[in-house]
């Protein structure tokens, strides 16, 4: 199961609450309530003190309306009145909360310990504390606290849109219920917010209000009035793919809702909202003109009379985010779990131990196989000419692991670039991995071209044989990399652990096979004493012998697997080992740099595309397993 590896993240509105599973790989899935991707946060105390949530409650609310709590996310030290007795709205909360646990459970078939609350930027410390009792109450582990507008952004960023550092962008987080409208900056490392104003009378509330007043007569019993409300609620939604929806009164004819009536209900609300995003630029004490950009997200964000009066009264286009209701929440996902203050990184500045050694042991061991080569170089006089015999293999292999340590940190060197103070440019999580494969591959090709350049000058001949012998071993793997890099930065797909996991080659094979070939430069000098035939001999053969083993280690996973085909193969490169075809067993390991082929195969484009519906992206669901 992959629920050890998942993230929770749950946005918990005051209409309506959403919540998304995502895993390292990028794949992710909306917790699914009744069939929508929209939980509504109302909830109905029954008599026997159980609390039902989302649709049932609205559905019982027109037979018991003393008991249905529409809006259960109260200020912290504030009590709901619930027939006559007094609830504690955190634990009203934590059934809607407690809801989302269970369906997260079920689908990914185990419990989630990593969990991100998305919190309004304007909540201060005691009401923050509230929900992580109320989360707490629902059986959530220590959640992290994640600000709605710096999850929002964070999704923006990780969709491609381009936000140079130092921009000012207003966000408006929610235009669900309320409105809440938040003015972002941002810097070098993350989203900084300057100002954050809220109003619960500028959103969809309002909105459903002012169509009940239009639409029916005042007067209706308080039951009728929630059914009524539901009824509309349908209706909204419903009116997205038909001009007109007759919606059902309780006490009297059907009225039709068309997108006439409801315009005329949500300009003056809409405008509201208009308002309070220029109230927040004007509180940020920023120029409007330099404002990059309005994003809009939330249920009523999805209406086209959005973008029409946010520019009338406000002067700013907005922006729809990909996935307005879920935003917060997969940004609150993807953001890395930091609490709500604190800044969203770009990548991974600090490798983990495993991931220094997978940089660290190729790059130790380039560096010994050319300083092998050049200092145990055999000098040889003919004449007046005194030439050098070099064992090329051990330079091409050289020159092979160079390149493989440099792709290893290619999602370090990409954070490390991304994460720049005087870069004008912001990088997305996929034009980062694919800038520090590029720029990993290059400064490999600079490497070994330093290799060949320090050789010649150092044994005192021409370049070009130098060249041949660093530069040629590497190009199949160099046009892999630009292959992965392409992939990264269209994102078509994301290997399931991550890129970085991807780009470590394997250090076994590593060690392997340059033991071996050192083993090999030593056993085979132009002359050594009669004594030393034997050792000598039988050090070619273990070197050849390790350096078959290195190359099936990369290329075959699995204890049988690599007996099989390990033990012939090894057998075979034992007996190729000659002092003169050093190269050519060289040239075997190059081969094994088809290990990237492999993985681009079995790890990428073979794999399952990330899906956004829980069937596909995740397990079946099944019983709980202890």
């Amino acid at each position: 199961m992959r629920s050890g590896q998942a993230r929770l993240a749950i946005d918990c509105g005051s209409a309506t609450t959403t919540a998304v599973l995502a895993w390292p790989d990028g794949s992710w899935s909306p917790l699914l309530f009744d069939g929508e991707p929209g939980l509504p946060s109302a909830v109905l105390v029954a008599a026997d003190k159980s609390v039902v949530t989302g649709q049932r409650a609205w559905q019982a609310a027109a037979a018991d309306p003393q008991r249905f709590v529409p809006r259960p996310r109260r200020p912290a030290d504030e009590q709901v009145s619930v027939a006559g007795e007094q609830v504690a709205p955190a634990d009203l909360v934590a059934a809607t909360l407690r809801r989302v646990v269970d369906e997260a459970y079920r689908v990914a078939g185990d419990a989630v310990e990593d969990v991100r609350l998305v919190v309004p930027a304007g909540w201060g410390p005691r009401r923050r504390t509230w929900l992580r009792h109320a989360a707490h109450r629902a059986g959530l582990p220590q959640p992290r606290l994640v600000e709605a507008p710096v999850a929002v952004a964070s999704h923006a960023l990780a969709g491609g849109v381009q936000v140079p550092v130092g921009s000012v962008v207003v966000v408006v987080c929610d235009l669900g219920g309320g409105a809440e409208v938040s003015v972002l900056r941002r810097s070098p490392v993350g989203f900084e917010v300057l100002s954050t104003l809220a109003d619960p009378d500028a959103g969809g509330d309002a909105i459903d209000a002012a169509l009940t007043a239009a639409l029916v007569p005042e007067g209706m019993p308080v039951g009728e009035g929630w059914a009524l409300a539901a009824s509309l609620r349908t209706a909204k939604h419903a009116l997205a793919g038909h001009p007109a929806v007759t919606v059902p009164v309780p006490s009297g004819p059907a009225v039709v809702l068309n997108h006439l009536v409801v315009e005329q209900a949500a300009r003056p609300v809409l405008v509201r909202a208009a308002g309070l995003v220029r109230d927040a630029v004007a509180a940020a004490e920023v120029d409007p003109a330099t404002v990059a950009g309005l994003w809009c997200v939330g249920g009523t964000a999805q209406m086209p009379l959005v973008a029409d009066v946010m520019v009338a009264e406000s002067g700013l286009r907005p922006m729809l985010v990909p996935d307005p209701l879920l935003a917060a929440a997969r940004g609150a996902a993807d953001a890395g779990g930091f609490d709500a203050g604190q800044a969203t990184p770009a990548g991974e500045p600090v490798p983990t131990l495993w991931r220094a050694l997978a940089i660290a042991v190729p790059g130790f061991a380039s560096l010994a196989l050319v300083s092998h080569m050049l200092f145990t170089a055999e000098w040889e006089i003919a004449g007046y000419t005194r030439w050098a015999f070099l064992n090329w293999g051990e330079l091409a292999m050289a020159s092979v692991f160079a390149v493989l340590a440099c792709l290893a940190a290619g999602t370090v060197l990409g954070s490390a670039l991304a994460a720049r103070t005087d870069s004008g440019v912001p990088l997305s999580p996929g034009a980062q991995v694919a800038t520090g494969i590029l720029t990993s591959a290059w400064l490999g090709v600079a490497v070994v071209g330093m290799y060949a350049v320090v050789g010649s000058q150092y044994i005192g001949t021409e370049l070009g044989a130098f060249l041949r012998w660093t530069l040629v071993p590497v190009i199949p793997t160099l046009l892999v990399a630009m292959v992965l890099a392409l992939i990264a930065f269209r994102q078509w797909r994301t290997p399931r652990r991550g890129w970085s996991e991807f780009l470590a080659f394997p250090i076994s094979s590593v060690m392997t096979a340059a033991a071996g070939m050192m083993l090999v430069q030593w056993s085979l000098p132009a002359s050594y004493p009669p004594h030393m035939i034997t050792w000598m001999n039988l050090g070619a053969r273990v070197g050849g012998l390790l350096i078959g083993i290195g190359v099936i280690t990369a290329l075959v996973s699995g204890l049988w697997m690599r007996l099989v085909m390990g033990v012939p193969f090894a057998i075979l490169t034992a007996t190729l080992v000659h002092r003169h075809n050093t190269g050519t067993v060289a040239g075997l390991y190059v081969v094994a740099t088809v290990w990237w082929l492999a993985r681009l195969w079995t790890r990428i484009l073979y794999s399952a595309p990330a899906s956004t519906h829980p069937r596909r992206s995740l397990l079946p669901p099944g019983p709980p397993r202890s």
